[in-house]
């Protein structure tokens, strides 16, 4: 089968070296021969990446393609691989379900740019069945997840992806090794699941806390929670008169303890 047509709807930038390719599954850890790891590869494309987990042993690769097109050539190129290759929407998948008996499952991949963030708030869903990530994606996103607090592009997903992995920024990936080429720069990362079992507060309104945090970046943390859950009635929080790209993650959870004492339960 000849090559697979890039889909622009589908966000498709398939990565043509080689080199980089290794280095990415080279970045994720496995098992061992006598118990491979599960990974499961999050669009597969032509199978660059594809290529190299087949070859390491500590590995049982899956693969999750939406593009039916991509499905039939993996089909042709790897046929010992297509029982394991999943034609559907990674977004759409019950995880769990698809990977019954598994206690735990990687996830790899040159992430499609239009729905990176997506993938990560899949990932964080399941964030007690996914220990680690390694995944390609645009570099101003990479560099926003990875961000300490106090920097501007420290945001919402900075906060909830830290505060249950940690994050490493890996390395750089030029708009020249793709085809087609993106128009901006691409970089690795790598997330490994912390000691984190339980944060010390209600996580569902953790959540809803550091969203509406973010709301209205430039406003005070005062505004943009009473705009989310109404009057106070006079309580002060000494971080309200902060903004929400200067809180660390345990300082979150800090407020949305005093949220729930204060807010809710009022």
């Amino acid at each position: 089968m000849t090559e697979v047509r890039a889909k622009k709807a589908l966000g498709q930038h398939f990565l043509v070296d080689l080199n980089i390719a290794r280095k990415i599954c080279d970045a994720l850890s496995g098992g061992t021969a006598e118990a491979p790891a599960t990974v499961l590869e999050v669009g597969c494309g032509m199978g660059v990446l594809t290529q190299f987990l087949l070859q390491r042993g500590d590995l049982t690769t899956y693969g999750a393609e939406i593009d039916t097109e991509s499905v039939d050539y993996l089909h042709d190129r790897f046929p010992a691989f297509a029982p394991r290759l999943i034609a559907g929407d990674f977004l759409k998948m019950d995880l769990r379900a698809a990977f019954p008996g598994v206690s735990a499952l990687r996830i790899i991949g040159n992430f499609p740019y239009n729905i990176s963030s997506q993938i990560f708030f899949k990932i964080l869903e399941h964030r007690d069945f996914v220990p680690e990530c390694v995944g390609m994606i645009q570099k101003e996103v990479a560099v926003r997840l990875a961000e300490p607090p106090g920097s501007k592009e420290y945001g919402i997903l900075s906060v909830l992806l830290q505060a249950w992995y940690d994050i490493e920024y890996l390395f750089t990936v030029s708009e020249s090794v793709f085809n087609p080429p993106p128009k901006v720069k691409s970089a690795v990362i790598r997330l490994r699941r912390n000691g984190v079992a339980q944060l010390d507060c209600d996580e569902r309104l953790f959540v809803r806390v550091v969203k509406a945090s973010f709301g209205q970046r430039r406003k005070m943390i005062r505004n943009s929670l009473r705009a989310a859950f109404g009057d106070f009635g006079g309580a002060e929080h000494p971080f309200f008169t902060s903004r929400a790209e200067h809180l660390s993650v345990d300082q979150f959870v800090e407020l949305t303890n005093w949220v729930s004492e204060h807010v809710i339960k009022n």
